[in-house]
């Protein structure tokens, strides 16, 4: 039995890192401790937070000795901020720790006892390398507005206008925001009684263009397209949550940020001004409507692989599920493409396509690629992606990849060579993998952001029939714990 009580004070060697970047480390009688913000090697001394009976939570109190992995943060917020969990690391150690994640879950949780796995891809731009941002918005102590990131586990914002993974015109915009807020006693959202205005400012940036997109997501519903029709009800308007934005404010919003642009780096430049409704209480960040008030409602990135020698422009909303990374994706992609080994005969399934991206990738190489996603505006996006890029030979289809599959091959009698899937991090729901073991693709090129889940999807397919050819981890992610795998399995004769 331990002798360690919640409030007191234990020194601790911190010995290895939990699945949220937390310091593990062992007490003088072998009480382990999670401690966030420490390293491999840290010996530290912390305040006991949460005491269960073979383990706890604790806080860093001092750093006795220093890793030879631990650095000094960059970005002022690291310690106070949920989102960068490794900033602490230096880079290399936080690539081998990735790459030893990703082993480790393959093995214990995938059952493959010596997997194929590759080397992790490194990135060059370790920093300034997310192309979107999301900032909820509050007040501080001072009753002035502020935007931030939320402190770890909690929905406490600490202010931070300049993420050093994100883009540097994030700063610009958030300060005129905040400006234009203070300056016309605009309020922040207050999650706790469900008063205020501005919730959350999004903002994406094409990493290839330039194109910068801003999304302002306001507590309340959408205005009615036509509020003077004699049918508009008086009920109906008595619904609104909230009065929503004058059209003075949006005027001088607007011609704010149009003119900081000018700030911005070069060849970087507004094209979109947008703000979404959310009048629900939740933690979903935006709501189901979208209105453009200045500019397009979308930017325009393109990825290029320059092994195969071809360009895919993508247009992205404010809704887009686009990767964060263009320097990595490109090479994710890449990968993906060497690992089908098409040669322009083959049919390509794309069952979490979202707005087409791996899809028309590989309809450059591929004779006809299908497209099956849940979510209807995804498939519109696809769809007008491919025409965007004078794409005739992908197809794309709305709903459960598992209903709609089967239906296909029922009624046109499709077969499929390739199956890709880039799930969410929950990873491939179970019907999904049935659906594919019915298809019997020769190849099933798996792309996840959750090594845990990915292990788990694999130890399913190759319990039937498949087996594990090939595993890459990338780092999509830097700074933080999560990682990028793409893997491919072949089908057994």
């Amino acid at each position: 039995m331990h002798s360690e009580k919640k409030n007191e004070t234990v020194s601790l060697h911190v010995t290895d890192l939990g699945r949220h970047g937390e310091g593990i480390g062992k007490t003088a009688d072998g009480y382990t401790l999670f401690v966030p913000g420490t390293v491999p090697g840290d010996e530290v001394e912390a305040l006991i937070l949460k005491a269960g009976k073979t383990f706890g939570y604790g806080k860093l109190r001092q750093i006795r000795k220093a890793s030879p992995d631990r650095v000094v943060p960059v970005c002022p917020c690291a310690d106070s901020c949920g989102g960068c969990q490794l900033q602490f690391m230096k880079y290399e150690a936080q690539l081998a720790w990735k790459q030893k994640k990703v082993r480790d879950d393959l093995i214990r949780i995938g059952g493959i006892q010596e997997p194929p796995l590759e080397p992790i891809s490194g990135m060059q731009k370790k920093l300034r390398y997310r192309n979107k941002a999301q900032f909820p918005v509050g007040t501080g102590k001072d009753g002035k507005p502020v935007a931030g990131f939320y402190a770890g586990h909690s929905h406490r914002i600490v202010p931070c206008s300049d993420c050093q993974l994100g883009a540097k015109e994030n700063a610009t915009v958030i300060r005129v925001i905040l400006e234009w807020m203070q300056e016309f006693h605009i309020p922040a959202y207050d999650e706790q009684t469900g008063n205020g205005l501005v919730r959350h400012v999004l903002i994406r940036k094409g990493t290839a263009t330039g194109e910068i997109l801003v999304c302002l997501v306001i507590n309340s519903t959408a205005p009615e397209k036509d509020n003077r029709n004699p049918g508009y009800s008086q009920k109906r308007r008595k619904k609104k949550k909230a009065e929503g934005l004058r059209t003075e404010w949006k005027n001088e919003l607007i011609r704010r940020l149009t003119e900081a642009d000018s700030f911005f780096e070069e060849g970087s430049f507004l094209t979109g001004l947008t703000i979404n409704y959310n009048p629900e209480n939740t933690n979903v960040i935006l709501g189901k409507r979208t209105e453009c008030i200045w500019g397009k409602p979308y930017l325009l990135d393109r990825l290029t692989s320059e092994k195969y020698g071809f360009s895919v422009t993508y247009q992205i909303s404010s809704q887009s599920f686009y990767q964060v990374n263009h320097e990595q994706t490109q090479k994710i992609y890449e990968k993906v493409l060497d690992l089908a080994e098409l040669t322009g005969t083959e049919t390509v399934l794309d069952l979490y396509c979202g707005i087409g991206t791996i899809s028309l990738y590989l309809a450059r190489r591929a004779a006809h690629v299908i497209g099956v996603e849940i979510v209807p505006q995804a498939i519109e996006d696809a769809r007008k992606n491919a025409e965007l890029n004078d794409i005739q030979h992908a197809e794309f289809f709305t709903g459960r990849a598992e209903k709609v599959v089967p239906e296909l091959v029922r009624q046109k009698n499709i077969h499929a060579d390739v199956v890709v899937v880039d799930p969410p991090r929950k990873g491939c729901d179970p019907e999904l993998l049935q659906t594919i073991l019915q298809i019997s693709p020769e190849k099933i090129i798996y792309v996840s952001c959750d090594p845990a889940t990915l292990s788990r999807d694999i130890k399913y397919l190759t319990e039937n029939g498949y087996r594990l050819a090939y595993a890459k981890p990338y780092d999509q992610f830097g700074m933080t714990v999560h990682v990028e795998t793409v893997c491919l399995l072949t089908r057994i004769k």
